[in-house]
C-alpha cells in the first residue's frame, strides 16, 4: 500500500539575519513551497525530486522525509517532490519552506502528528546535518511555517515573538543565486555589535527601522550594493533589506508605493525580477 501526503509552507524575508549573533527575525511572504510524498513498506531509502532543479541537490529534502520517519521509528522508503513559486538560492528562504512541506507532507502521509514548533525542529536539524545553513536558519523556518513575523533565538532555538502584520511586500530577485552555506562568516560576525541593535529594535516591534539597518549592514559585510535600499528610501519606504544573505532585495510598502518603486527597482540596470506578493500570515497547517 502507498502512503500519500501533500503540503505546502512559505517563504520569507529577513528583519534580521541572525549570521552574526544566531539572533534572527523574519517575516512570512505569500509565496509557496509544494511538497509530495510517497511511501511504501518494503521499499529502502528516499528519493528526492526538485522540479525547479531537476539536476539540484535534493538532500534537504529527503533528509526532511528521513529524519521524519526515524522519529517515530517508520521502516519505509519512497519519493519526495517539491515545487515552488519562490526563487532558488535568493535569499527568500526557499529551503525553509521546502523543509517545513517535506515535513509536513510526511505527518501526513503516515497520519503521525507533533507541535508545530517540533515539526520546524526537524526541518531545522535536517537542514543543519546537509549543511545548507549556518545558524539553522530556526528563524528563517518559523517564518515559514508560522507565517507572520517573528523574532527568534536561533542558538537556543526558541520563539520569542510573533505577530501579525498586513503589508504588501515587493522584493527584487536578481538573475544571479547565492547559497546561504557559502556565505563569509567571518565578515558577518564583524558587525555582530551593530546587527545586535537592530535586534533589540525587532524585540520592540520597530521592524521597518530594524531591517532597513539590518539591510546596510549585511550589504557591507558581505559586499552587496546599496543601490536597491537607497531607491526605496527614495520612495519613502522605511522598511528595506538584503533578504537573508542576498541577492535579493525585500521591502514592506504600502500599496501606494507598489508602481513606484517597482519602477525604480527596474530602472537599476540589474538583471533580475521584480515580485509583489503580500506578508503571508496564515501558518502551514492552515495553508
Amino acid at each position: 500500500m502507498t502512503l500519500e501526503g501533500h503540503a505546502c509552507a512559505s517563504g520569507a524575508g529577513t528583519i534580521i539575519n541572525a549570521i552574526a549573533t544566531w539572533k534572527g527575525a523574519a517575516f512570512g511572504i505569500d509565496l509557496m513551497t509544494f511538497a509530495d510524498v510517497k511511501l511504501s513498506e518494503g521499499e529502502t531509502g528516499i528519493s528526492g525530486f526538485i522540479e525547479e532543479m531537476p539536476e539540484g541537490d535534493a538532500r534537504l529534502i529527503e533528509r526532511c522525509v528521513e529524519i521524519t520517519l526515524e522519529h517515530f521509528g517508520l521502516e519505509l522508503g519512497g519519493t519526495v517532490r517539491t515545487r515552488s513559486e519562490i526563487p532558488i538560492a535568493g535569499g527568500l528562504k526557499s529551503s525553509s519552506a521546502a523543509a517545513n512541506a517535506s515535513v509536513l507532507a510526511t505527518l501526513r502521509a503516515t497520519g503521525k502528528t507533533l507541535q508545530p514548533l517540533e515539526i520546524v525542529r526537524l526541518g531545522v536539524k535536517a537542514a543543519k546535518e546537509v549543511g545548507v545553513t549556518i545558524t539553522g536558519a530556526f528563524d528563517d523556518a518559523c517564518a515559514s511555517f508560522f507565517g507572520g513575523i517573528v523574532v527568534t533565538d536561533n542558538r537556543k532555538m526558541e520563539l520569542l515573538r510573533r505577530e501579525e502584520l498586513d503589508s504588501k511586500v515587493l522584493i527584487f530577485a536578481p538573475a544571479r543565486r547565492a547559497f546561504s552555506a557559502e556565505t563569509d562568516v567571518k565578515r558577518s560576525r564583524l558587525i555582530a555589535p551593530y546587527v545586535e541593535i537592530a535586534y533589540e529594535l525587532a524585540l520592540k516591534g520597530e521592524y521597518e527601522r530594524a531591517m532597513t539597518l539590518n539591510g546596510f549592514l549585511y550589504c557591507g559585510a558581505l559586499s552587496f550594493g546599496t543601490e536597491h535600499m537607497l531607491r526605496a528610501l527614495e520612495c519613502g519606504v522605511k522598511g528595506v533589506s538584503l533578504s537573508g544573505t542576498g541577492p535579493s532585495y525585500a521591502a514592506l510598502v504600502r500599496a501606494e508605493q507598489v508602481k513606484e518603486l517597482r519602477s525604480a527597482w527596474e530602472s537599476c540596470g540589474i538583471e533580475g525580477r521584480v515580485i509583489e506578493t503580500s506578508i503571508n500570515n496564515r501558518d502551514a497547517m492552515s495553508l
